[in-house]
């Protein structure tokens, strides 16, 4: 399981009159939102097409019907898990849970009573007497007395519906009996039911039209203090060149507009690590086009091959490869160019617990040249999306095909389920990088699963987490 902490509040709410997310107790309506629980840190942004039909694909699959209904929109929150959990939100409650299993290599859905709001299954449910139901709400499991329907799809270990012969969804859980064991039984645990919260469901539709009308005021005032920020970090360093950092990411081209809101036309700074993905070279030089803002680069890719003939792949806890492609390049990028400089970044406190703990302004010890600053370390990936969605912004459609970071098309930070998607999508690729771990773990004695099952991913060091000074 991957830990973190996160101190801050989750500042995500829903307005029921609006039918939209909101970032802040007040709806630009006037109406009082309400808090919605999601699991921390709670960096909630929207579901895309493909999410959206990977979440019905996975539902109609289990259940028999699709969870999101047109026009209504859907949230993705990613919580810690052994690889990718999302909770999916609905109408301001957290409706399921999609979780992937790397050793079987298949999603699971798992289920709250709020999804009953939205649907009623047509596989994997139990139907259930009304008064074995008032037990089942006070906690009890699903005891075979008092069941009246299994559904003959029903497998030990599948998530389930129980439902009470009024209709009402009384719990979820898992089952402990297949369809099979039940033909005949009198008794015996049937489901083993999990708690969850019952919200209020909001079963409306709406647009991002409305939700960006709803979040108007919070989205001014975090442009009016991100501009404030920007404008005093020049202020107090008058003999350094301002450029911004420029990824082909969505954080750095909020980061970018806001430089423009405040009146600036800054150089775009970009480490090219030579393993990005094509998308985010032509968004980076499209972006460069678009606003007329020069464009210096630096590559990081010959850094990054000699590293990795003598330290092997980069691994989750030992990231080496962010100070050879990237913060090496932008040193050199810099000294070259103006000898020293600030760089606005778009880090936010809300991406992992070392950057909630990161200074706003700061000097990686990497690159004493650069004076890193941070104007949206406050905002919300939903800040971001509202906000860009609001400017129209041209933003990297990687985001739209099931990736929620961006950076190296082989990060040892992704997890598997997103690595099988690039895989897929990018499967050249994706062979060359495994013909090349293959080759350094042959020539160091790793097994023949250490490359394609993830294996390099994972590795024992003493090193530490560079996690701050790996953002440029």
């Amino acid at each position: 399981m991957k830990n973190s902490l996160f101190l801050a509040p989750v500042p995500f709410y829903w307005c029921d009159k609006c039918h939209t997310p909101v970032m802040g107790k007040l709806c630009s309506c006037g109406e009082k939102t309400r808090p919605v629980s999601v699991t921390p840190p709670g960096d909630v942004r929207p579901a895309f097409d493909r999410d959206r039909d990977l979440v019905n694909r996975l539902f109609e699959e289990q259940f028999g019907v699709p969870l999101i209904p047109d026009g209504y929109l859907a949230l993705l929150n990613k919580v810690p898990d052994e690889d990718r959990m999302e909770e999916i939100i609905i109408g301001g409650a957290v409706v399921c849970a999609i979780r992937y299993i790397p050793a079987e290599s298949r999603w699971e859905v798992l289920p709250r009573e709020a999804a009953a709001s939205l649907i009623v299954p047509t596989k994997r449910f139990i139907r259930v007497t009304d008064d074995a139901a008032g037990y089942i709400k006070d906690g009890s499991s699903v005891l075979m007395p008092g069941v009246t329907f299994v559904s003959p799809d029903i497998a030990v270990g599948d998530s389930v519906f129980v439902i009470a012969e009024s209709g009402e969804c009384v719990a979820v859980g898992r089952a402990k009996m297949s369809y099979q064991e039940t033909v005949g039984a009198t008794r015996g645990q049937l489901v083993r039911t999990r708690r969850t919260q019952k919200p209020v469901v909001d079963v409306a539709p709406s647009t991002w039209k409305d939700a960006i009308a709803a979040n108007k005021n919070i989205l001014d005032l975090y442009e009016r203090k991100s501009i404030e920020f920007i404008n005093d970090v020049i202020a107090k360093n008058p003999g350094l060149q301002p450029t911004v950092s420029y990824s082909g990411g969505k954080d750095s081209l909020v980061t970018l507009l806001i430089t423009l809101k405040a009146g600036l036309r800054l150089p775009l700074i970009f480490a090219d690590t030579g393993l990005e993905f094509p998308e985010t070279i032509e968004n980076v030089h499209q972006v460069s086009e678009l606003f007329g803002l020069p464009l210096i680069e630096e590559s990081g890719n010959s850094g990054f091959w000699d590293a990795f003939e003598t330290q092997g792949p980069p691994a989750v806890d030992f990231r080496w490869c962010c100070n050879a492609c990237k913060l090496t390049p932008v040193k050199t990028l810099i000294e070259n160019t103006w000898g020293e400089a600030i760089s606005f970044i778009g880090q936010r406190k809300f991406e992992s617990a070392k950057r909630m703990q990161s200074p706003r302004v700061w000097r990686n010890r990497n690159v004493p040249c650069q004076l890193s600053a941070a104007p949206i370390q406050h905002w919300t990936a939903m800040h971001d999306w509202l906000y860009l969605f609001r400017e129209k912004a041209p933003y990297n459609p990687l985001y739209e095909l099931g990736l929620d970071r961006i950076g190296c098309f082989m990060c040892p930070s992704s997890d598997i389920a997103c690595m099988k998607d690039i895989e897929a999508r990018y499967p050249e690729m994706w062979a060359d990088w495994e013909r090349k771990l293959k080759a350094w773990g042959d020539a160091n004695g790793k097994s023949q699963e250490w490359a394609s099952k993830g294996l390099w991913r994972i590795r024992e060091t003493n090193e530490e987490d560079g996690d701050i000074d790996g953002h440029f």
